[in-house]
């Protein structure tokens, strides 16, 4: 095992690298200029020459001067110190930038995962076990059409039923304008009541397929000779289920699960810039609309590394849910 993870650890050291030099330059290669889109709001203020000379200090400060493979080194050597530069945009570092957004991210990604396991996984149990009954075939057709609509016109239901027409819901922000003067309590519902929109879009669009997905390994679990067998003994239907049935079922759905809660960090670019949320989606989406390139290669970066170290999770969690999977180095 622990050569296993030695291997796995040098793999997604060497995978990270060449991922970081396609990445940098894909970034640099982008029409547009940093420079000029940092300094351009001033050009109005001062003159031709001085505003010449400011967009010279700044494309020297930003480095856009240097040979690429020089400025991918220093970018590189400064991100294995977790040092993601400045940003141009906002004008200070970039993990200041993007700290408030993570935390918000993680926030409401936490109430969509726990929640969509608890709605997901029995369901699609149920839906195993009651298979070809009307029960079944209703919730197929809603899944069915959860898969087939896209999150952003959930959103624009939802937004013009709960909150133009009968105004239950903010349509925008994490906070109420007042939130100062709340208490701690009054603050965490006006989160939650701001929270409660994004969460249900969310949680809407992600379990259609995964109910479905967790449906169908349960079917062909249950499909086998050992339920039978697990029948014939006398074992009570919730034995059968959920001791045999349902720890068999699981090993093909824990890649879905385990990438479901890892999910956590990421950010919704569609559901956060219709409710004008501060979120990872949101930030990273203006960065690349602003070619402040420094906050989107750091957050493209967090990204690449959170999805080679889930690779890695999902694999050694194999070995646990089904001890016939043995991991070899």
């Amino acid at each position: 095992m622990a050569k296993y993870i030695i291997k796995r650890i040098i793999y997604i050291v060497l995978v990270f690298i060449a991922l970081s030099v396609i990445i940098f330059f894909l970034y640099n290669s982008v029409p547009g200029d940093p420079a000029m889109a940092k300094v351009y709001p001033l050009k109005q203020t001062v003159t031709p020459e001085a505003f010449q000379q400011m967009y010279e200090v700044t494309r020297a400060q930003m480095g856009l001067d240097d040979p690429l493979p020089s400025r991918y080194w220093k970018w590189f050597t400064r991100l294995i110190t977790l040092d993601l530069g400045m940003s141009s945009l906002y004008n200070k570092p970039v993990m200041d930038v993007i700290s408030v957004p993570l935390r918000n991210t993680v926030l409401m990604n936490m109430f969509v995962v726990i929640f969509g396991l608890l709605i997901t996984i029995p369901l699609g149990i149920a839906m195993a076990v009651k298979r070809n009954t009307v029960f079944d075939r209703v919730i197929q057709v809603f899944t069915l059409v959860g898969v087939s609509i896209p999150s952003f016109v959930t959103a624009l239901i939802l937004i013009y039923f709960f909150a133009v027409r009968l105004g239950w819901f903010p349509v925008s922000g994490w906070r109420s304008p007042n939130l100062g003067v709340m208490t701690q309590w009054q603050e965490t519902k006006d989160i939650l009541w701001h929270l409660f929109l994004p969460v249900t879009i969310l949680v809407l669009s992600s379990m259609a397929s995964t109910t479905r997905y967790v449906r169908s390994a349960m079917i062909s679990s249950l499909s086998m000779d050992y339920i039978k067998t697990a029948r014939a003994k006398g074992l009570s239907e919730k034995t059968v289920i959920f001791s045999h049935a349902w720890r068999n079922a699981l090993l093909p759905v824990v890649t879905l699960l385990i990438g479901w809660i890892l999910s956590i960090f990421y950010g919704s670019i569609v559901v956060e810039s219709m409710f004008g949320l501060n979120g990872m989606g949101n930030t990273f989406i203006t960065a690349l609309r602003n070619q402040d390139w420094s906050v989107g290669l750091g957050i493209q970066m967090f990204y690449v590394l959170l999805a080679l170290g889930s690779n890695l999770i999902i694999d050694l969690t194999f070995g646990l849910v089904d001890p016939r999977v043995r991991i070899n180095a």
